[in-house]
């Protein structure tokens, strides 16, 4: 666990130092966010957060490799640098588009690029956990669906990022409810806690909690599409790097008195953390599509969006969407690693005030909803 701390110590130390020199960056190259009708910034803000994000997961790497327990893993080395590679490449995608803001087609391209590198270097689903054991399907159709969702995890991290401090505040929770998982079921099955999956979370926890600094309302830089999509690439790559490195018949089906949920949570825990971004992204292609306009066409209805419309303030409704991802996320690691009476009471009057918080606010006036 010593190296683990440190691991994220140094992701965040060294994200917090290099978000300086990326807005700098941002601001000589003209890479910055022009105030839109659908933003809710008011002054331009340089761009290119997501370079000093890159930044800290390579360092985080750097020094993981060079450490007595995580570096002695020759798998859990090959594994983080195909990773970080393909963290490259969108990150080097990200920047194209924050500095010419690409069609949704091109931009789809290289999102495909970056994904295609992960998948040819063996970074891909092996096995889905279900009810009465496992299954494996053919590599073809594990590979089609390790890519799908990875794409979709990169777009429904971007779909959020449309408030100071979001994206990176929701990605860290995730981040460190998977790597809590990871940890605690390989401790507690006596397995090699040195995986991919623990490596690059707590990493990715540390970089975000480096840049929110930068980024937490009143934001001085954004992340862009550059450390959006970075992140989401990371945390849904993560999380699928765990069937690489673990043997489909050590996750427990019997944990807490319960066999069913300790068994699907491999599966169900990353489609936890991705919920408030995936169901954001979902809404955002019904609405758009029923109202005969492209998925891409962006507006100002996004859940953020709406919680600010319903009366809270920019910080508020960013920590009421921390407060719903913990929930979920560590509600399905609670309840699915120890699954007693007075959990489930902890996660249901968890449950009970967030719903409180979020609509329970008769002294705020209800804006109306935008058009745009």
């Amino acid at each position: 666990m010593r190296e683990y701390l440190l691991v994220l110590f140094v992701a965040m130390a060294t994200t917090f130092l290099l978000t300086g020199v990326a807005r700098q960056i941002a601001l000589r190259y003209g890479a910055v966010a022009k105030v839109r009708a659908r933003d809710v910034h008011k002054v331009p803000i340089p761009y290119f957060g997501g370079l000093s994000i890159l930044g800290g997961l390579i360092a985080a790497y750097a020094v993981a490799s060079n450490l007595p327990f995580l570096g002695n893993s020759l798998q859990v080395a090959h594994d983080a640098r195909a990773i970080l590679v393909g963290g490259v490449v969108i990150c080097a995608v990200g920047v194209v588009d924050d500095l010419y803001e690409l069609d949704a087609i091109t931009k789809l391209a290289g999102e495909v690029l970056a994904v295609g590198v992960l998948v040819v270097q063996g970074i891909q689903l092996y096995w889905l956990p279900l009810p009465g054991g496992v299954i494996s399907p053919s590599p073809a159709q594990l590979a089609v669906l390790t890519a799908g969702i990875l794409l979709v995890s990169c777009n429904a991290v971007n779909f959020v990022d449309g408030l100071d401090g979001l994206a990176a505040g929701v990605t860290a929770i995730g981040a460190t409810a998977f790597f809590a998982y990871s940890y605690l079921l390989n401790f507690h099955e006596n397995l090699d806690r040195a995986t991919t999956s623990t490596l690059i979370t707590v990493s990715l926890a540390g970089a975000c909690l480096g840049f929110l600094p930068h980024n937490f309302f009143p934001a001085r830089v954004f992340m862009g599409d550059s450390g959006a999509l970075l992140i989401g690439l990371m945390l849904a790559a993560s999380t699928i790097s765990l069937t690489g490195q673990m043997d489909p018949n050590a996750v427990p089906y019997e944990v807490g008195g319960s066999s069913l949920l300790p068994a699907l949570l491999p599966l169900v825990l990353p489609i936890a953390i991705l919920a408030i971004p995936a169901l954001d992204l979902t809404l955002a292609y019904i609405r758009r599509t029923k109202a005969g306009r492209s998925p891409f066409a962006a507006d100002k209805q996004h859940l953020h969006h709406r919680l600010m419309q319903r009366g809270h303030s920019h910080r508020r409704a960013v920590l009421l969407m921390y407060l719903w991802t913990a929930l979920i996320a560590y509600g399905v690691v609670v309840l699915g690693l120890v699954l007693y009476w007075w959990t489930a009471l902890i996660v249901l009057a968890v449950a009970v005030t967030a719903v409180l918080l979020t609509t329970g606010l008769p002294w705020h006036r209800r804006k109306p909803l935008a058009k745009v």
